[in-house]
């Protein structure tokens, strides 16, 4: 299967501090995953470190939005809490970042689901 963009979508009880525990590891995987890891030790830190600040006083975290052919990204919307990995061409590797992410998740115990290609601006 490939897609445009994988979406994890949150359960209603989920509070953006329910992330602390798995926001670091979803963070490695996900540059690693994408051959976007800093060079330096010091950019991944100050990653972790923008997107926990959010996250320890409950509010939606940054993600990854920087240049670069795949971003994750928390967007600003009314309703259901969630996260997508975009890419800017269909491939399979939307599907198994998408899947690893939802298993750390998982193993961190916070609900969700997995729905992919739901970008409305990306399919018209």
């Amino acid at each position: 299967m490939r897609a445009d963009s994988g979406h994890i979508i949150f359960k209603d009880r989920f509070r953006w501090k329910d992330l602390s525990k798995c926001m670091e590891e979803m963070l490695v995987v996900f540059l690693d995953e994408t051959d976007q890891m800093p060079d330096e030790d010091e950019i991944l830190q100050m990653f972790f470190r923008i997107n926990l600040m959010d996250i320890e006083k409950n509010r939606k975290p940054e993600g990854y939005n920087r240049r670069g052919r795949f971003k994750m990204v928390f967007p600003i919307t009314s309703g259901r809490k969630q996260f997508y990995i975009r890419a800017d061409s269909k491939t399979a590797e939307i599907v198994r970042i998408t899947e690893r992410l939802s298993k750390i998740l998982k193993k961190a115990g916070v609900p969700h689901t997995v729905e992919y290609d739901k970008l409305r601006c990306a399919q018209e």
